[in-house]
């Protein structure tokens, strides 16, 4: 609500100062929407799936605080094999700790969902070549796990 006020204030005093371009950024933002709208509805509905299949006590026992390493190898794992935009990921890694998962397995998720790319280092290496795109990766990785013990034994 806080930040829907802030954008809602902000667009006013923009449409105060300059109605022409302030209609044309909300033309550009409505474009925008329209666009992102398939993929955020089918990631919305692949979060609902998720959530349908595994339920709370699923969710606990394999991401929950209490799964400890497994939980976190797990998080890697699933993190360093999917290809979720970050805009679909926060909704899903919210879901998730509201059913259950723990906060160092969902930092876990995240940042390997983010920064380990499995999927995409066949790219990655003709981008940037073998050595390179495998160093990243791992100092991602070794990074994804500093960040999620932090977060974990913090929260």
């Amino acid at each position: 609500m806080v930040f829907y006020g802030i954008a809602g204030t902000l667009l006013l005093i923009s449409a105060s100062k300059d109605k022409k371009k302030t209609k044309m950024a909300l033309k550009k933002a409505w474009k925008s929407l329209q666009n992102m709208l398939p993929q955020l509805l089918a990631i919305l509905l692949l979060i609902g799936i998720i959530l349908a299949i595994l339920d709370k006590e699923v969710i606990a026992e394999f991401l929950g605080a209490s799964s400890g390493g497994i939980g976190l190898c797990i998080a890697a794992i699933i993190g360093s094999i999917t290809l979720i935009p970050g805009f679909a990921a926060f909704p899903l890694a919210a879901s998730l700790l509201e059913n259950g998962a723990g906060y160092g397995q969902i930092a876990m998720f995240i940042s390997t969902l983010m920064m380990v790319g499995v999927a995409t280092l066949p790219l990655e290496i003709t981008c940037f070549g073998k050595k390179t795109a495998i160093k990243r990766n791992i100092f991602a990785f070794v990074f994804s796990i500093i960040a999620a013990l932090i977060v974990g034994g913090i929260l």
